[in-house]
């Protein structure tokens, strides 16, 4: 299965993954169309909230929209097929389905390693 794999210490808090990701899927740096979130902790250093394709998402999808690549393990998203509910999205635990007004259907990390590549300190690499 190819996953993200985050390494929190190594985090600067700069947040180029996020504007790298939301540029290369959705066209626009903006953090909140990011699939990839940088949250300061209280105590101090980041946590790098990331799907890890755990795929609980898809029992809760009515329209069977999002599926496990077999190939890779990726839990990807149909946009033929999804209506845009966003039960994915209030229903994952881990907080890893994103929705965007802009956006006409939910979005999630698919380890594309876009992240990976412009991450400056390291903190995210792509496991199989």
């Amino acid at each position: 299965m190819k996953k993200l794999q985050t390494n929190p210490e190594k985090c600067t808090g700069c947040g180029i993954c996020e504007n790298v990701c939301a540029k290369t899927w959705h066209k626009d740096e903006s953090k909140e169309k990011s699939a990839i979130r940088i949250k300061a902790k209280e105590t101090g250093g980041y946590d790098i909230a990331v799907c890890d394709q755990c795929g609980d998402c898809r029992a809760m999808c009515s329209m069977m929209s999002l599926m496990t690549d077999k190939k890779t393990g990726v839990v990807r998203l149909d946009k033929k097929t999804c209506v845009g509910c966003l039960i994915c999205v209030a229903e994952c635990l881990r907080g890893y389905m994103f929705y965007h007004d802009e956006l006409s259907v939910p979005f999630k990390c698919i380890a594309c390693g876009i992240c990976v590549k412009s991450c400056p300190s390291g903190a995210i690499s792509i496991i199989e």
